[in-house]
């Protein structure tokens, strides 16, 4: 991902003010359409009840064992329903966000894998409704041991039919992920298709986890998975094609570069040294610009001096500062104190500081 050249880089402070703006809307979208379903909540609920209604007995209904459950499961389904209903919004503002940040034929790519990953969700759901349900419901209801009365509870039914919505939706995706694997260069077609058996595998997997514990709903499950997955298959070995094609073309155009265009680009090279190695020509000087030249390199030099004698100068010094401590281990305090009195005067501040301190252990010492 890579920033936008055409737009500013934005601090992070004004990223986290936007993520913050972009929720807000998120939650305000969901709050507009709940309120706009809460009258209808129960005319909703009766609607998705619909499918486990059909197949239920003759004479048996839905009982609510919670004191609020009646009010309650109903409002749970209808903001489950803003949500999924607002789900196009929520995607375009995580897009908006994000969007600036890529390039150009990322966004070519990534608009038509959002739209079709919010249709392949929805139909996800649509295929659990008016397909899974109605078998599994069926079935559970058929085998049911003798005197045992069919009465779901209305707030167990949500969660149920909530977690397939939820798996048959999620499940619809599997051609935008291997679509994906492909684009970030993870995986191949060839290799995505030779891993096939594994595949079929792994989808009655995720179905065992995906759905309740029946038979039925895992394999209405893992089937439409596993086409999904031939599906991505499929329109991935079109993308790579499209992308080999796109490369090759931006192969041939730069192999095609006029002849012309190049002995230009060679001509303006061999102009740009030759202006180089004018600037760096002789260029002769009036006498006066000659004495100001020589007067400047007699002043750097002179300064070069100095700064060699002060040198030498503070290395005498510190040699005179070793022989110091030399004599004081020979007792010789005498000629100590003599070295230390010429540091005084030719040492440097800090080397006058040390003969100052060694002078005063010695005098203490006496």
């Amino acid at each position: 991902m890579s920033t936008n050249p055409e737009v500013q880089e934005q601090p992070f402070i004004s990223h986290l003010i936007e993520l913050r703006d972009r929720l807000l809307h998120m939650v305000l979208a969901v709050l507009i359409l709940f309120l706009g379903l809460f009258y209808f909540a129960n005319d909703i609920y009766s609607f998705v009840a619909e499918p486990l209604l059909r197949a239920m007995p003759e004479g048996t209904s839905m009982i609510a064992t919670q004191v609020a459950s009646p009010f309650l499961t109903p409002m749970k389904l209808t903001l489950a329903a803003a949500v999924f209903l607002a789900m196009p919004y929520l995607l375009y503002q995580l897009w908006a966000f994000i969007a600036p940040g890529l390039y150009q034929h990322e966004k070519r790519l990534a608009i038509p894998l959002l739209a079709s990953s919010i249709l392949l969700f929805y139909a996800g759901m649509a295929f659990a409704y008016f397909v899974v349900f109605p078998l599994i419901f069926a079935f559970l209801t058929s085998v049911a041991p003798e005197g045992v009365a069919v009465m779901t509870d209305i707030s167990a039914y949500l969660d149920f039919v909530l977690a397939l919505f939820f798996a048959f939706g999620l499940a619809f995706e599997v051609p935008i992920a291997t679509i994906l694997l492909v684009w970030v260069g993870a995986t191949t077609p060839q290799k995505m298709a030779s891993k096939r058996p594994y595949v079929i595998v792994g989808a009655f997997v995720v179905g065992m986890f995906l759905t309740p514990p029946d038979i039925i709903s895992q394999t209405l499950l893992a089937l439409p998975m596993w086409l999904l997955f031939e599906v991505g298959v499929f329109f991935s070995r079109s993308f790579v094609r499209h992308k080999d094609e796109d490369e090759d073309e931006e192969a041939e155009a730069g192999a095609e570069q006029p002849a012309a265009s190049q002995q230009e680009t060679a001509t303006s090279e061999t102009d740009a040294d030759a202006e180089a190695e004018e600037d760096l020509a002789f260029q002769e000087l009036t006498e006066t610009e000659m004495d100001a030249e020589l007067d400047r390199i007699e002043a750097e030099e002179a300064a070069q001096e100095a700064e060699e004698r002060i040198a030498d100068a503070h290395a005498a010094v510190d040699a005179k500062l070793e022989r110091v401590m030399v004599l004081r281990d020979e007792m010789d305090l005498d000629g100590a104190r003599r070295l230390l009195h010429e540091v005084l005067v030719e040492g440097n501040a800090s080397q006058v500081n040390v003969a100052r301190n060694i002078l005063a252990q010695m005098e203490d010492e006496d």
